[in-house]
């Protein structure tokens, strides 16, 4: 399977290695070193995933991130120069699914870009068709979409009367995960492995932060929550009663 990736970087020289280096792995990637350039390829193109450098031109890689949030949920690598927690907090905070360090090695940059293009399609032929449901929240396995239904909503044919939840590809993850096993508590590990494809130690907040991105769109609060509750000590569980269809 040929991936498509699109690599915003201004380091004209490290792109022009890494697209050579990448292609014998069945990875086209399309190389553009100003931000309003990679947005406007983006926007025209249909790439699987984007590596996305930090420091840029014009604007910030943060910047960009969250412009591409506002049309895109098309999963995010973020190249930081530093590599410190800080920024891999924000860019997550933002929206990325993964980061990786600068200098990289390449081999680990295809492993990464294999492993997050892996974790947006997976189980979805296995899975057509089905939807877990929750009151008005509704997760749809097949379309890789989440949202609110209206009230007033009750059939297929009222199916565009709702709110959709724009979630990234971590966060619909996290979510399908909770509402497959609602009831269940949920240790990081096991949140961690529907997450596969991003870096974690004990210094990384990455679960935690997935999980406060992902309460606020579905608004709810932590402190009386109707779906996500903190197991301290543990992880999270998923207390709203789920329904299966399909």
């Amino acid at each position: 399977m040929t991936i498509q990736a699109l690599m915003i970087d201004d380091d004209t020289r490290l792109a022009a290695l890494t697209k050579q280096y990448v292609e014998p792995f069945g990875i086209e990637l399309e190389t553009k070193d100003r931000p309003s350039l990679g947005l406007e390829a983006l926007k025209s193109g249909s790439f699987q995933v984007v590596v996305l450098d930090l420091m840029l031109p014009e604007i910030d890689g943060f910047q960009v991130l969250k412009k591409i949030r506002e049309f895109s949920e098309v999963p995010v690598i973020m190249l930081t120069a530093r590599g410190e927690l800080t920024d891999r907090v924000v860019g997550l905070e933002l929206g990325a699914d993964d980061y990786l360090p600068k200098p990289f090695e390449p081999r680990e940059l295809v492993a990464r870009l294999q492993a997050l293009v892996r974790r947006a399609s997976r189980e979805t032929k296995a899975s057509s068709g089905v939807k877990l449901k929750s009151g008005r929240l509704v997760l749809d396995r097949n379309m890789r979409e989440a949202w609110f239904a209206d009230e007033a909503s009750q059939s297929e044919a009222q199916a565009s009367a709702k709110t959709a939840l724009q979630l990234t590809t971590s966060e619909f993850a996290a979510l399908e995960l909770l509402m497959m096993k609602a009831g269940e508590s949920l240790d990081r590990d096991q949140i961690m492995e529907a997450l596969r494809g991003i870096e974690w130690d004990a210094t990384n907040r990455v679960i935690d932060i997935t999980m406060s991105r992902l309460r606020q769109k579905l608004g709810d609060d932590p402190k009386n929550p109707h779906f996500i509750k903190t197991i301290w000590g543990t992880g999270y569980a998923f207390i709203a009663p789920v329904e299966s269809e399909g």
